[in-house]
Parts: structure tokens; C-alpha cells; sequence
């Protein structure tokens, strides 16, 4: 039987990502953010937790290079026409490196890159397609504006890919395109 995208279950993991963010030291904003995304037969769905860091890393005339930690509950549901589905809980940890503009416009297009952990519930998706570890990296580059008041919304696409990096063959990794909302606040 198939689980819930969010169900009872996933209330001590979204209590435990949100308990890890809290032990980081101050930032300067905190937010949330939502993913849909597709990938290789696979639905994605995705809850972020988000603390920025609280100094840029690099700053020129009119750009910034900072970024923020993103600690995530997600929910793959697989949909493979020949069988064998399995839904899979996704938890990961992710530090996010981000170029924006400095001096912001009302609309503020911004690029990123990441590479993080993630842990899944089931390496098995559906038949023919199987990771060999629950642990898997996984890394993303994406692009999209800021706008708002105080710039507090994000809408932006990303391309990831995510696999164990090697340390288990196979390793055929999946690969999933998403939309991305997100509020700070």
C-alpha cells in the first residue's frame, strides 16, 4: 500500500530537520520552501527548511555569492507502467552556494549550485530500477528571481541528480527537473 505523501510518519523527521536548523548558528533569515518535480518515471514532492548564511562569501560591484542550508522531507512516488512501485521518503541535508545581484530590482534573477546527503526509506523504486544504497549525494544547479517587499519569494527551476557517488555499483543514480517556491521570512 502506497504512503501518504506526508503522512504521521514524516512529523518527527520534519520536527528533527527543523530541530537540526535550529542549532546552526544565527542567520539572517530563515524560510520554507516547496518542490514538484518528474524524474525517470518518478513523481517528487518536497518540503525545505531554509537558513541563510549570515555574511556572503564574495561580493563584487553588483553581485554577492552566499547561500544557505536547506534541510528537506521529500516523497518520490514512482508510476512505472510495468510494476513494482515502491513510494520512498526522502530526507537530506544540503549546503547551497548562491550568486545574486547586490543591489536587488524589484526582480532579482539568481543562479545556484549544491551538493548535499540525502537519505531514502527504500532503494527500490520499480522493477528495473533499483538504487544500490539508501544513502545517495545529491546535487543541483538552478535559476530563478526573488522579488517582493524585501525580496522574501523565490520562484525558480532546478535540474538534480542524485546518486551514491560511487561507493556501491551500480550506481545509476536518478535525475528529476523541478519547480521551486519559496518564502523567507
Amino acid at each position: 500500500m502506497p504512503a501518504p505523501y506526508l503522512s504521521c510518519r514524516s512529523l518527527p523527521l520534519i520536527a528533527g530537520l527543523a530541530a537540526l536548523l535550529a542549532t546552526l548558528p544565527a542567520q539572517a533569515r530563515d524560510g520554507v520552501a516547496f518542490e514538484a518535480g518528474y524524474g525517470q518515471h518518478v513523481d517528487l514532492l518536497r518540503v525545505s527548511l531554509t537558513r541563510e548564511w549570515e555574511q556572503p562569501l564574495a561580493t563584487g560591484d553588483d553581485w554577492s555569492l552566499g547561500g544557505y542550508w536547506e534541510a528537506t522531507l521529500g516523497h518520490w512516488h514512482p508510476h512505472y507502467a510495468a510494476g513494482g512501485n515502491h513510494d520512498v521518503v526522502d530526507v537530506g541535508i544540503t549546503p547551497v552556494f548562491r550568486i545574486t545581484q547586490r543591489q536587488r530590482a524589484a526582480i532579482a534573477p539568481y543562479a545556484e549550485a549544491a551538493i548535499g546527503a540525502h537519505y531514502l526509506s527504500e532503494h527500490h523504486l520499480y522493477d528495473g530500477r533499483e538504487l544500490s544504497t539508501r544513502f545517495q549525494f545529491g546535487d543541483h544547479i538552478a535559476a530563478g528571481v526573488s522579488f517582493g517587499a524585501q525580496h522574501e519569494w523565490d520562484l525558480g527551476v532546478r535540474a538534480q541528480h542524485l546518486s551514491n557517488g560511487g561507493i556501491k555499483n551500480p550506481n545509476p543514480g536518478i535525475n528529476f527537473f523541478q519547480l521551486r517556491a519559496d518564502y523567507h521570512f
